[in-house]
């Protein structure tokens, strides 16, 4: 299966019998990201949180408790 980075614009290949192949296939609105953008976020994520100034915004749904 052919996916689109929805940061960068690069096109990747995954397997189509993978999991995130068949929840991509499945449910549209989920989106792709390469690995190389989702390290980038995830560093500059792991900043903010050790700023201390980050806040998880959470909703009142019963999914997100267990969060």
């Amino acid at each position: 299966m052919r996916v689109k980075c929805v940061i960068c614009d690069e096109i990747g290949q995954l397997p189509d019998d993978a999991p995130l192949a068949k929840t991509l296939r499945n449910r549209p609105i989920h989106t792709y990201m390469c690995p190389t953008c989702n390290d980038r976020i995830a560093d500059k994520t792991s900043a903010r949180i050790a700023t201390g100034n980050f806040v998880f915004h959470r909703s009142s749904h019963s999914i997100e408790k267990n969060f």
